[in-house]
C-alpha cells in the first residue's frame, strides 16, 4: 500500500474533516482526522494494520502496545498480523498506565502503535511507560502523522499517511483571529 491509496481510504470513509478543531494536544487546526470513521470498517482497518505489521515484522516484537481508545483497535490488529500479544495503556488521573493485568516483562521487544500523531505527546508517554517497565522498543507504527515526519521519537517510526497539517496554539490560530467558531473533537482527557 502506498500513501496515495491510504489517503484515498481515509477520504472514502469520511475521516478527513475540514473546520476549526480543538485537537487532543490542545492545539487548533482547520483539518481533523476522525480515526473512528476509519476504524468502524474492520476490513479497511485490517489492511492498514497489516501494512504496519509487515513493516515491523523483521524486528520480531513480542508485544504490541497502543493507548486507549483508538490504539486498542490498532494494537490488536497489528498484533494479530505479527502473531504477538497486544496490550494497551489507559489514562488514570491524566497519566498513561497499564491496568487490567497488563505488563511488559524486562527485555520484551515492544512495538508501539498509535492512530494520529500531532505533537507526539501520547507516544512519548508510551515510550516512557514501556521503558520504565523494562521493555525494549523496536519501533513506532502510526496510521497518520500530522507532522509530516517532523517529530523524532528516537526509534524507527513508520506512518501509513504523512500529512503536513498545520496546528496552532490558540493565541496564534488564524481561525480564532477571524472569530470562526471552534468545534471540539477528539479529546482524550490528556489535558
Amino acid at each position: 500500500m502506498n500513501q496515495k491509496s491510504n489517503i484515498e481510504i481515509l477520504e472514502e470513509c469520511g475521516a478527513i474533516l475540514r473546520g476549526h478543531f480543538l485537537l487532543t494536544s490542545g492545539r487548533h487546526s482547520d483539518t481533523y482526522v476522525e480515526k473512528f470513521k476509519l476504524l468502524q470498517y474492520p476490513l479497511l482497518t485490517d489492511k492498514l494494520c497489516r501494512a504496519i505489521a509487515e513493516n515491523f515484522a523483521d524486528s520480531k516484537p513480542h508485544v504490541v502496545v497502543g493507548a486507549a481508545t483508538g490504539g486498542i483497535i490498532i494494537s490488536h490488529g497489528v498484533g494479530r498480523f505479527l502473531t504477538t500479544r497486544s496490550i494497551f495503556a489507559e489514562r488514570v488521573d491524566k497519566e498513561l498506565v497499564f491496568r487490567r493485568g497488563f505488563s511488559i516483562e524486562k527485555g520484551e521487544r515492544v512495538l508501539i502503535v498509535d492512530d494520529v500523531v500531532t505533537t507526539g505527546g501520547s507516544i512519548f508517554e508510551m515510550i516512557d511507560l514501556v521503558v520504565n517497565n523494562g521493555g525494549v522498543i523496536m519501533g513506532i507504527g502510526t496510521l497518520i502523522d500530522r507532522s509530516a515526519g517532523k517529530i523524532d521519537f528516537g526509534f524507527p517510526h513508520y506512518s501509513l499517511v504523512s500529512l503536513d497539517i498545520p496546528s496552532y496554539e490558540s493565541d496564534k490560530c488564524p481561525q480564532c483571529a477571524n472569530d470562526i467558531p471552534l468545534t471540539s473533537r477528539g479529546r482524550t482527557g490528556k489535558k
